[in-house]
């Protein structure tokens, strides 16, 4: 899932500030699992906003509260099509792909982010997100017994633990695991370290984003 944490709200007053009618949008998807942005934090955001314009003596700013299924889906953000147009901003509490689709498709209100997105990552305990995955779009884990060396390596490498590990902890960081280490004991765990042996090139980032954002496409189920 991609994983966000809350922006803190001295940010999120600064966008909103001069509003007089502002709309919290959350989204019953990723950051609702990793309690930023669903109805609960919607909810707290919006009487947190109310009670700061209260205080300010700004009792006419109107602060709505709003929690589609998905805002990276045009079918869920058509839903607020009767009323976006009623609202000075929009914080949306989505992560970073739901809050630049909202601002696509009501292109002419101010979208601000109420949260930072950090990465795509599981949960490992309540209220402990951990990274697992950052989207390079060129997936080696069938390789790897199911590791990732690009999320989970300190250094990124594609072809085993660097000189620094040490009893498979990674030496930049004491209190992680070396990702290699990791592999290794994995491919070990499932009789394969035939795949160890496997050379891969060196990632070239600037080729894997060159051309600006990516996209997959998929005739079979296009309409």
């Amino acid at each position: 899932m991609i994983v966000a944490d809350k922006k803190p709200v001295e940010e999120i007053i600064e966008y909103v500030k001069d509003c007089k009618k502002i709309l919290v949008l959350g989204c019953n998807e990723c950051v609702t699992v990793c309690e930023a942005g669903g109805k609960k934090e919607v909810g707290v955001l919006a009487a947190t906003l109310r009670m700061y314009f209260s205080n300010q003596g700004a009792e006419d700013v109107q602060v709505d509260e709003r929690t589609l299924e998905r805002q990276c889906d045009h079918e869920y953000l058509e839903e607020i099509r009767d009323i976006a147009d009623q609202y000075d901003g929009i914080v949306s509490i989505a992560c970073g792909v739901g809050i630049q689709f909202t601002a696509e498709k009501y292109h002419s209100i101010p979208v601000y982010p109420g949260v930072n997105t950090c990465f795509l990552g599981v949960t490992e305990q309540r209220g402990l997100w951990t990274e697992r995955c950052q989207a390079c779009g060129q997936c080696i884990l069938a390789y790897t017994g199911g590791i990732c060396p690009v999320a989970r390596c300190a250094k990124r490498l594609f072809n085993g633990p660097c000189g620094g590990s040490s009893q498979g902890k990674c030496e930049i960081n004491k209190e992680l695991d070396c990702a290699w280490q990791l592999i290794i004991d994995r491919l070990k765990a499932i009789d394969r370290m035939d795949l160890y042996e496997k050379f891969f090139n060196i990632k070239d980032w600037s080729t894997d984003r060159a051309g600006g954002p990516r996209k997959v496409e998929r005739e079979d189920v296009q309409i």
